[in-house]
Order: C-alpha cells, then structure tokens, then sequence
C-alpha cells in the first residue's frame, strides 16, 4: 500500500534531514509540488529557508545539528506542533571526507560517522514515537559505498553500510507497530558534496579513472525521481540507479575485485595524497563540500 492508499503523498507531512542542498532539497522541492508539506531540517539556515519558501507556503525549515539530540528533539517538537503529526521521515543528512585511513585527518573521518550513520540513528530515534502515531515511514539514505568499498572512502562505506544494517534491523522491529522503512542506494549523484571530491587534486582523478559505471555521475533528478516514487510506495529498497540493485547480487565478490584495482593505483595514490597533505595540511586535505565544512564549524565530539 502506499503512503496514503494510493501512493499519493498530498497533505502529508515529510521531515527531510540534510535539506539545505542536493538530494535533500531537490526531493524536498518534488514532494512540495505534489501537494506534500515538507519539514526541512539541516544545516546552513540561509539556504535551508530558501528551499523552504521555493517550497511554498506549508512548508518550514527547521536549522538543526544532527549530531545533537537537543537540536532534533527541538525541531522535531515544533514541527508536530506546526503540522499536528508525522507521516515520513528522510534520514539523508549526510557529509563525505576524502583521505587514506593511515594520513586522513581524523577529526575527518569521525564526523562522517558521527553525521552519517549516528545522525541518521538519532533522527529515527527522535521521530520514532511519532512515526508509530501515524503508522508512518522512514526512509534512510544509505548509498552505493556501502556495497562498494572504494580506497579513499572508507569512513563513507563503514557509515553508510552501518545505515544499510540499521535500517534492516528497524524494519523487522517496527513492522508489527504499522511503520515501514526504507533504504536508499544512490551512486554518485551530481551534488555540491559530489561535484567538489570531483574537484579534489587527489580523490577526483582517483575517482574518474576507474571508468565504467563506478566512476558515472547522474543528474539530481534521477535521484529525486526515484526516491519520491519510493516514498510514495513505502519501499523497503531504493536502488539509485537500478544497477546499484544488480551490483549487490555479487557483493561478495566486491572486495576481492576493489583490492586487485587497487593493486594498480594505490602506490601513486598515496604518495599524491601524502604530498597533499603536506601542501594544504589534513585538515583542508580531507574536507569535501560545503555541509562538511558547516558540519566542522559545529563540531561536537562523539
């Protein structure tokens, strides 16, 4: 069954987590002109209240840490006393790190996890008792890293095949109590956290010459398109594109064949990314994106 019978979502309440930009705000922008009320949460307030009013009038925008429970307690509080209930909740908040695990900077690769798979952990969480009221549904934003273990992102893989795992086990929990949740595996999506690693003198051209469908960057809107209909649907998976869905038919087979490319590319590699360090400093090094850096500036240790 659908979200609401028959899989349309107008006049349901949509919290979105990372919503100031890319996936976040491109699903948030789709639901809203389907006749959804959106709750953004994030990051970077001035952009969040933009995408809010690009919106429309039911929607809000919520500036909130994901890293902090008193940040989501409070968000989520006033959006149920806005909107009166919660229908979904997309668990996308989400901030990447670029570096090799013996030189990243390691302040780097925790955030990722603290943001990635805690964030994600803390927002179900918080949203959790609501989602039974109105035997809703989470949707949480894994990726295709956690199927495919790249050299240079393995803080990104550990979070993100984490949130494959929580979402797994959620699901068998809450089945009983009416709620469904759903996970997503994009691959590489063309967002401001995807177009600057692109960017970076290392990881970007670490990136591009793997070739195939690894190395392919798709259009914003073939994430949105496919995650909208997923909610719409309640789905238990979104694959991000389809192949994503075929790749982990041979997820065994996966770390065998990452290793044997490695084999090709990582001695250069890592002297490059040594050689980086050493001209920008780790910190600068590691950083990707803006929500990164706005993640940074709002640190908050584990």
């Amino acid at each position: 069954m659908g979200l609401f019978g028959s899989g349309q979502v107008r006049g349901k309440v949509v919290v979105i987590t990372g919503a100031a930009r890319g996936i976040g705000a491109g699903l948030a922008r789709d639901l809203s002109a389907r006749g959804a009320k959106v709750a953004l949460v994030g990051l970077e307030g001035e952009e969040l209240a933009e995408v809010a009013r690009e919106c429309g009038p039911d929607a809000g925008a919520w500036e909130a840490d994901v890293t902090s429970w008193t940040d989501l307690e409070t968000a989520t509080a006033e959006i149920v006393a806005r909107y009166g209930r919660i229908d979904a909740v997309v668990a996308n908040a989400g901030v990447a790190a670029t570096g090799f695990t013996r030189s990243i900077d390691p302040a780097a690769f925790e955030r990722v996890i603290n943001v990635d798979l805690l964030g994600v952990w803390r927002t179900v969480r918080v949203a959790l008792p609501h989602l039974v009221e109105s035997k809703g549904y989470a949707m949480l934003v894994s990726s295709a890293a956690a199927i495919i273990h790249i050299p240079g992102n393995a803080a990104y893989s550990a979070a993100k095949a984490g949130v494959e795992a929580f979402a797994n086990s959620l699901r068998a929990e809450v089945k009983h109590l009416g709620v469904d949740v759903g996970v997503v595996h994009p691959t590489w999506i063309a967002t401001d956290m995807v177009n600057t690693a692109d960017e970076h003198p290392v990881f970007g051209k670490l990136r591009g010459s793997s070739g195939g469908l690894v190395s392919k960057t798709y259009p914003l809107s073939v994430a949105v398109e496919l995650m909208s209909a997923g909610l719409a649907k309640r789905a238990r998976v979104v694959h991000v594109p389809g192949w994503v869905g075929v790749a982990k038919l041979f997820r065994a087979l996966m770390p065998r064949a990452v290793e044997l490319y490695a084999r090709k590319i990582m001695p250069a590699a890592d002297k490059a990314a040594l050689e980086d360090i050493e001209k920008r400093g780790a910190v600068e090094s590691s950083l990707v994106g803006p929500g990164a850096k706005a993640a940074a500036e709002r640190e908050r240790p584990l």
